[in-house]
């Protein structure tokens, strides 16, 4: 499966965040996702692929919001 098709699925696939484990586990494979997608677009400059990291973007940036609500200093 190519990087593509994963990212894709990844966005298709219904993603709670409720625990503490679970937005961990999201940030770190959003994270990977967009920085492969990253070395694809460096090469092409696919305007879609730069649409699919921005919403996967969204998606990581949702997770560690959450996850920064729930630290206590």
């Amino acid at each position: 499966m190519s990087i593509i098709e994963q990212a894709l699925a990844f966005e298709q696939k219904k993603i709670s965040l409720r625990s503490t484990d679970e937005r961990i586990h999201v940030s770190r494979e959003v994270k990977s996702l967009i920085l492969n997608l990253n070395e694809i677009y460096k090469e092409n400059r696919d305007q879609s692929i730069m649409d699919l990291m921005k919403r996967l973007t969204a998606i990581k940036r949702k997770a560690e919001s959450r996850l920064k609500m729930h630290v206590t200093i």
